[in-house]
């Protein structure tokens, strides 16, 4: 059985599902992210440092805490898509899709014929699916385009009326990029808040499913509020970088930290 299947269920009741983003080159790092509350966790193989022999292991990592396993592929491929999800991602993320047909192109990718282009060949996904059957293999696994560029902003709703598209999902720091604006998550600056909201309500109105990533619980809870569904509140890499300044900066005398402790 596909565990993308979970995640419809939850989408269909109406509920957000929140993950975790993965750029570190290591299982542990998912197993230690898997808390309670955290449904996918999606191994960056665009912008992370992770290849493919180590994103297989991150996926058992992630199967076996139970979350989700997606992928951001590096490119919308064909072989890197069903590559992927021959190795046992139930999803995947594709990058910097500015029209219908790539959004077309990386669905096919994701289905086997008639509905599709996929090669059959799943070497590992059939071992945790216990199962060799198209429905099962291919058309129930998740295909996400990602809008993150002026084009795909314009081009919007075309994207989101691709037939099979599951999801678009924002990468909020290109499409600042595309907008004149600072590349970083979790933005406040009213052109881009009108472009995030411009690309929910074009999934709302196509029936499906709305995705962002954040940097913050916080800002991931705002999302959840207005209506998106796939929201990603914090990468590995990122945390592990705050913790650690925070951190020193308390250690070197910074405004948290604690004057005595106990010694003198």
């Amino acid at each position: 059985m596909s565990t993308a299947n979970w995640l419809r269920t939850q989408w269909r009741e109406g509920r957000p599902v929140f993950g975790l983003w993965a750029a570190l080159p290591s299982p542990f790092s998912i197993e230690l992210m898997a808390h309670s509350g955290v449904g996918y966790a999606c191994i960056d193989q665009q912008h992370g440092v992770i290849d493919y022999a180590m994103a297989v292991d991150m996926f058992r990592a992630a199967e076996g805490r139970g979350l989700v396993p997606f992928t951001r592929v590096p490119a919308n491929e064909t072989w890197m898509i069903s590559k992927s999800l021959d190795a046992g991602a139930q999803g995947v993320i594709v990058p910097l899709v500015n029209t219908r047909e790539e959004a077309a192109a990386a669905v096919a990718a994701c289905r086997y014929p008639p509905h599709g282009v996929r090669s059959y060949g799943p070497i590992r996904s059939s071992v945790i699916s216990a199962a060799r059957d198209l429905a099962t293999l291919g058309d129930s696994m998740l295909c996400f385009v990602m809008v993150e560029t002026r084009q795909a902003l314009e081009n919007i709703d075309e994207i989101a009326s691709t037939p099979g598209l599951d999801g678009v999902y924002i990468g909020p720091a290109d499409l600042a990029l595309g907008l004149g604006l600072p590349p970083d998550l979790d933005k406040t600056e009213p052109e881009h808040i009108a472009a995030v909201e411009r690309i929910r309500a074009s999934c709302e109105a196509h029936g499906i499913i709305a995705g962002i990533q954040c940097a913050s619980g916080q800002f991931g809870r705002a999302y959840a509020e207005r209506g998106f569904k796939l929201i990603t509140i914090a990468k590995d890499s990122a945390l592990l970088q705050a913790g650690a300044r925070k951190e020193i900066q308390i250690a070197n005398g910074g405004p948290d930290s604690i004057a005595k402790i106990g010694y003198t």
